[in-house]
C-alpha cells in the first residue's frame, strides 16, 4: 500500500494566487470559416469500372510492345555480335567450296 504523507497533500493557498500581470486577450480574434465539405462523387459504376480498366489494359499493351520490341532488338543484335565470327567462317568454307568447285570444273572441261 502506498504510504500518502497527508501534509503534502494539503494544497497552499498563497501558491494558487494568479501571477500579478496576467496576459489579457487585447484582440478580437475572427474565428476562420469551416471550409465546405467535399463535394461528393459520382458513384464508380461497373460500367465505368470496366471502361477504365479496358484503357489501362490498352495503355499497358501499348508500353509492353514498345519495351518487348527493343528488348528484342537488342537481344538479337548481341547474339548476332556473338556469332559473327562463328557465321563468317562458315560463310568463308562455302564461299571457298563453291569457288574450288566452279575452278576445277573449268579446269577439266565441264
Amino acid at each position: 500500500m502506498i504510504n500518502l504523507d497527508e501534509s503534502k497533500l494539503m494544497v497552499n493557498p498563497v501558491a494558487r494566487m494568479p501571477p500579478r500581470f496576467v496576459p489579457t486577450l487585447t484582440e478580437v480574434v475572427v474565428p476562420i470559416e469551416p471550409t465546405p465539405a467535399p463535394v461528393a462523387q459520382p458513384e464508380f459504376t461497373a460500367e465505368m469500372q470496366e471502361q477504365l480498366v479496358h484503357r489501362v489494359l490498352q495503355r499497358v499493351d501499348l508500353v509492353l510492345s514498345q519495351r518487348l520490341r527493343e528488348a528484342l532488338s537488342e537481344l538479337v543484335v548481341s547474339h548476332t555480335q556473338a556469332i559473327e565470327p562463328l557465321l563468317r567462317q562458315e560463310i568463308e568454307l562455302v564461299v571457298r567450296d563453291a569457288v574450288s568447285a566452279a575452278v576445277a570444273q573449268e579446269l577439266h572441261g565441264e
